[in-house]
Formats: C-alpha cells, sequence, structure tokens
C-alpha cells in the first residue's frame, strides 16, 4: 500500500500517520507528519490523485514544523464516497476541510491545493477567508475564473472537452476504469520528470481507482461544478495571502486563467514555472517543497 511506502522518514521527519476522521458528516481519510501543535496546513489532491499525490512535499514540509494534513477529498481512495451530484458541490467540498479544522481545534490554517485541490482552495479563501491563514494554489484558477473560460474562451474550451464528456452520465466513468483505468495513468505521461510516476506508484493509483464508486465520485465533481450558479469572478475576492504556481506546459488550462486569479486577490503573486506541466509539484517536486516552505513561513 500506498501507506508502506512512508513508514519509515526517520532522515527527514517522523513517520507519516494514518486515520480516519469525521468531518461534514462523512468520514475523511488523512496522511498527517509533522508535530500536531505546528501550524496547521492541508494539501489538497485533485483528480486523479489522493493524499499520495503530495509525496515529494510531506517530508519537506513537516520538517519545517508544520502539521501536515494531507486528506483522500470525499470520493476518492479510502474517504467516503457519498451518491448523488448535489454531495460534490464546492459548498460540501469546502466544508470538509473546516471541519477537519475543527476536529484539530484549529481556528485558521493554511491550504496547498493543486487541480481540484486548489479550486476548494480558492473556494475557501472567497467564501471563509476568516479561517484561511494563506492559500497556494499550483495549475488551477479560482473556479469562477475556469468555468466563465470553459464558456466563453474558445482556446480554453478546447483544453477543457473532457469536462463536457464528463456531464454524459455513467459513460464517462465505464470508459474510464477499462483496462485498468488505462486513461487515468496516460494522462500522467506529459510529466516532464521521467521518474514522476513510476511503476510502483501507478500501482498504488490504480489501487485508489479501484475502490468502489471511486470513478463516479471523482467524475461527479465536474457534473457539479457546472451544475453551479457561480458569481463572476470579480464578485470573489481573495484577501488572504495567495501564491500561485503554475507549469506553463499545462494541457489543461491556459496561463491567462492564472492572470485571472491573480487579479482577484488583495495579496498574491505567480511563480511561472517555464518548463513544468500540470503536474508541476511531480515535474519540480524539491522547488515546488520550498517554494510552498519560505511562502507558508512569511510573515503577514
Amino acid at each position: 500500500m500506498a501507506e508502506d511506502l512512508f513508514t519509515d522518514m526517520s532522515e527527514r521527519t517522523e513517520i507519516v500517520r494514518f486515520r480516519r476522521i469525521p468531518s461534514n458528516g462523512i468520514h475523511l481519510h488523512v496522511a498527517e507528519a509533522g508535530p500536531v501543535e505546528g501550524p496547521l496546513v492541508f494539501l489538497l489532491h485533485g483528480f486523479p490523485e489522493f493524499w499520495y499525490s503530495w509525496r515529494g512535499q510531506i517530508a519537506p514540509l513537516s520538517a519545517r514544523g508544520f502539521h501536515v494534513v494531507a486528506p483522500d477529498q470525499r470520493g476518492y481512495n479510502l474517504s467516503d464516497k457519498p451518491k448523488g451530484v448535489p454531495s460534490y458541490d464546492l459548498d460540501q467540498l469546502s466544508a470538509d476541510i473546516i471541519g477537519l479544522a475543527d476536529h484539530f481545534g484549529r481556528e485558521t490554517f493554511a491550504v496547498v491545493g493543486h487541480d481540484w485541490g486548489a479550486s476548494v482552495g480558492w473556494w475557501l479563501a472567497s467564501r471563509r477567508p476568516q479561517r484561511v491563514q494563506r492559500l497556494a494554489a499550483l495549475n488551477a484558477p479560482h473556479p469562477a475564473v475556469w468555468v466563465d473560460a470553459m464558456r466563453n474562451n474558445p482556446a480554453q474550451k478546447r483544453k477543457s472537452s473532457y469536462v463536457r464528456l464528463f456531464q454524459i452520465p455513467y459513460l464517462p466513468e465505464f470508459l474510464i476504469g477499462l483496462n485498468r483505468a488505462n486513461a487515468l495513468s496516460t494522462g500522467f505521461r506529459d510529466c516532464v520528470r521521467a521518474d514522476a510516476f513510476a511503476d510502483d506508484d501507478l500501482k498504488e493509483y490504480r489501487k485508489a481507482w479501484r475502490q468502489p464508486g471511486a470513478l463516479t465520485a471523482m467524475i461527479h465533481y465536474y457534473r457539479a461544478l457546472l451544475r453551479k450558479p457561480l458569481p463572476p469572478a470579480e464578485r470573489c475576492r481573495v484577501s488572504p495571502p495567495a501564491l500561485i504556481i503554475w507549469g506553463k506546459q499545462d494541457a489543461y488550462a491556459l496561463p491567462e486563467l492564472a492572470e485571472a486569479s491573480l487579479r482577484i486577490c488583495d495579496n498574491g503573486r505567480i511563480v511561472w514555472m517555464d518548463r513544468s506541466t500540470h503536474w508541476v509539484h511531480h515535474d519540480e517536486p524539491d522547488r515546488v517543497a520550498k517554494l510552498l516552505s519560505d511562502f507558508l513561513t512569511q510573515r503577514a
């Protein structure tokens, strides 16, 4: 199991701990590392990953003294998979993280997210800014920016064609589940670091994708997003300090979406990764870990 790969990290940090935690009416499986009294930072994965997405960043961040919590978001891997598209609305996804913070007795926390995890982080920073100390978003724009671009920007429409396919009932999960979910694993192939997704890593991903109900739940994120009436981006101001890390070779999102997201931030900046793809934290794991550590330890 992926857990077994993290049972001994003694040279860099303490052992990673795993448990299921009740939150927002469900149970979430989480990986934890670092001192429980340290500043709380959530690492939120995207599609089609799970907590293991952060294998290059958990140890460096926990070694800096952070209490690192990397959940399997609802519907993924070993977390609960509630039925129905409305269960995957952004408000529900955000409430899951608030519930985890409440479980740990923390009023405020930092959020680092990639892809869908960043979408949840953006939404939290817009809707619950009093809870979010800092936000780092990796290769995902604010959801309001993303939906607007998918509807009105021809280039982004092409890049997001898979999102329209995902709106069809039943068929998408059937197709991506064929041949040991080969369609999902091939999505990692544009990663520029050759060993980023080794055979052993892909075995762990396939185990997660085989969890009952996982494929449908993962696609429900996209179905719920396009059903949600989102306000215009300019009405989604982000007041917590924000860092956008963006791999310019992203096959799924235009760099201008990062710039549009920056415009709604009161205090934000972009770090461009010229050679990196959508999988920026896998392409350059050490650089991303340092950027995150430096950002999270800055004084306000």
